[in-house]
């Protein structure tokens, strides 16, 4: 339901109008991507950010995903420092909107083989996103069949990039 409590309604299907038109390209981001994103910051996809923090893209996150950025933030591999993650978290977590609503008949979904990578699935789904930006190959697999494609598509960081408009 929406905020005015009437049905909410995806668009059909995502247009991913790359342009700049007036609303923001609704768009999720795996963990991967964010890392890239908000950690790395000479990152060939910083681009990618720019958008979000333009508002020409709105970065959509749930609770879960939030959780798994923090927790990844802090993995020993990055040696991140504790103001270091926080700073990637924070400036993160400054320009995503947080979706939290489960539609009452969410539209069915492919299972993906890695269940940690469902809820990318689900939020993109719950979000109404244009679409999934993501490295991730069990996620990159769902493309096969075209069976997301009412919904949302599934891209990799690259080829956001390439639908950039230059």
């Amino acid at each position: 339901m929406s905020e005015a409590g009437l049905p909410r309604e995806r668009p059909s299907p995502p247009s991913l109008a790359w342009g700049r038109g007036e609303a923001a390209l609704r768009v999720t981001f795996d963990t991967n991507v964010l890392l890239s994103l908000f950690v790395f910051a000479d990152s060939r996809f910083a681009p990618l950010r720019g958008e979000v923090e333009a508002g020409r893209w709105q970065a959509l996150t749930s609770p879960a995903c939030l959780a798994e950025y923090r927790r990844v933030l802090a993995y020993p591999l990055f040696a991140l420092s504790d103001e270091r993650q926080a700073a990637a978290y924070d400036a993160y977590r400054a320009l995503v909107k947080v979706i939290d609503e489960v539609p009452a008949a969410p539209v069915a979904l492919p299972k993906c083989r890695d269940k940690d990578d469902q809820k990318f699935l689900e939020l993109a789904r719950d979000g109404l996103a244009n679409c999934l930006v993501t490295a991730d190959k069990a996620l990159l697999r769902l493309r096969r069949g075209q069976r997301l494609t009412q919904l949302f598509q599934i891209l990799t960081p690259d080829e956001a990039l390439a639908r950039l408009p230059t």
